[in-house]
C-alpha cells in the first residue's frame, strides 16, 4: 500500500534538517537564500539542534542528525520535511531510523544526492517521497528559474489527477564559487535545453517511480536497506550522477551491477539525468553505454529508455515522487504522472 502525505497549503511549517554535510554552517548566506525560497511559498520554517552545526560536528553524531529526522517525522505541527543539502554519510544514520514511525506519520520528505538514502527507506516503508532540490542546492538558486515555482505547487500544493513533464527551457550545471561571490542565488551560464533523448521503446510502459544519485544507491547494495529482487517487479527506474563527475565507464559499471541483480529483467522504464559536467561528447558516450548495457548485454528490449532530463544535479530539477504510478511513451515523446503524489 502507498501512503501519500497531505497536499501543502500556505502557512504550513517545513523542517529543514541536516542529515549530511553541515553546508548551512559552512555557507550562510547560501542557506539564508534557500529558506528565502521555502518562505516565498508560504511555508514557515523549523530548524533542529543538528540544522546549522558543522561539518565535523554532524560526521561525528549519526545518531543526532537521525534524532532531527525522526523529531521531524513524530511533529504533528510539521507538514513537509527538506533536506539543508546532501553530502556522502547520510546512510550512517539509517540504522537509527524506524520505518514504523515513518509511515504512522506520512510527511512530504524531499531531497536528492546523499538524501536519497532516506528518501528510499521511507519510501520502502511505504511512503511517497519526493526527489527535488534541496535548501541549498536548488531551491536557494530557484530565482533564476521562475516556471520552477509553477512546477512545485503542481506537484506539491495542488496536484491535478495527472502531470505531464516537460523539459524546462534552461538548465545550468554549476553554481557560483560559494565562498568568493557577492550574490548567494548566483549560478552560471544559462544554457537552452537540448532536449530529451528515448533511446529504446515504442508503446506506452507504466510503472511506480524509484531511483536518485547512481554513486549513492552504491552505498545501499548489499546492505539490508536494499531492496529485493521482486520488489523491482514493474517499476520505472531514474537515475542520475552527481558533480563528482564519474566516468561514463564508472556508470557503465554500477548499470551492469543492476543487470547481474535481475533490474533490468524486472522494470519496465529507465529514466536517466542529465549528466552534469558532461560535455556534449561524454553525453553521447553515456548513452552509448547504457544501450549497450540495457540492451544488448542484458536483453532487456521492453524496457523504455529516456535520457537527458532535469532530474537531479543540474538547475532545475523535476520534484519526482518516488512511489507514484507514471507512464513512459516514447513514441508520443511524454513522461507522465497518472495519479497525485499528494493528497
Amino acid at each position: 500500500m502507498v501512503v501519500r502525505p497531505r497536499r501543502l497549503q500556505p502557512g504550513d511549517t517545513v523542517a529543514v534538517v541536516s542529515t549530511s554535510w553541515g553546508g548551512p554552517h559552512a555557507f550562510p548566506a547560501v542557506y539564508r537564500a534557500g529558506l528565502d525560497a521555502l518562505e516565498r511559498l508560504g511555508l514557515v520554517v523549523r530548524e533542529y539542534p543538528c540544522t546549522r552545526r558543522s561539518a565535523s560536528e554532524l560526521r561525528a553524531d549519526p545518531a543526532a542528525r537521525a534524532a532531527d529526522l525522526t523529531a521531524a517525522f513524530v511533529d504533528p505541527s510539521v507538514a513537509a520535511i527538506v533536506a539543508s543539502i546532501g553530502g556522502d554519510d547520510s546512510a550512517r544514520i539509517l540504522r537509527h531510523l524506524d520505518a514504523d514511525v515513518i509511515r504512522e506519520n506520512p510527511k512530504v520528505l524531499m531531497g536528492y544526492s546523499d538524501t536519497i538514502t532516506q528518501l528510499l527507506f521511507a519510501h520502502r516503508s511505504g511512503l511517497v517521497t519526493f526527489h527535488g532540490p534541496a535548501v541549498m542546492a536548488g531551491l536557494a538558486q530557484s530565482p533564476w528559474f521562475p516556471t520552477w515555482v509553477d512546477h512545485a505547487r503542481a506537484i506539491l500544493f495542488d496536484p491535478t489527477p495527472t502531470y505531464d513533464y516537460r523539459p524546462f527551457p534552461h538548465w545550468v550545471d554549476e553554481y557560483a564559487d560559494w565562498r568568493h561571490t557577492d550574490d548567494p542565488t548566483a549560478v552560471g551560464e544559462l544554457r537552452p535545453h537540448d532536449g530529451w533523448r528515448w533511446l529504446n521503446g515504442d508503446g506506452p510502459v507504466r510503472g511506480r517511480l524509484v531511483g536518485g544519485c547512481i554513486e549513492v544507491l552504491e552505498f545501499l547494495k548489499g546492505s539490508r536497506h536494499w531492496p529485493s529482487e521482486d520488489w523491482w517487479d514493474g517499476r520505472i527506474l531514474f537515475l542520475e550522477t552527481s558533480e563528482e563527475r564519474p566516468t561514463v565507464e564508472q556508470v557503465r559499471y554500477w548499470l551492469f551491477n543492476y543487470g547481474v541483480q535481475g533490474v533490468f529483467d524486472r522494470i519496465t522504464g529507465l529514466v536517466v539525468g542529465r549528466a552534469r559536467g558532461y560535455t556534449d561528447d561524454q553525453k553521447r558516450a553515456l548513452d552509448d553505454a547504457i544501450r549497450s548495457v540495457v540492451l544488448d548485454e542484458f536483453g532487456a528490449d521492453d524496457v523504455a529508455i529516456l535520457t537527458n532530463v532535469d532530474i537531479g544535479h543540474t538547475d532545475p530539477q523535476w520534484i519526482v515522487p518516488l512511489g507514484v504510478l507514471a507512464e513512459l511513451h516514447p513514441a508520443a515523446g511524454t513522461f507522465r504522472l497518472l495519479e497525485p503524489a499528494v493528497d
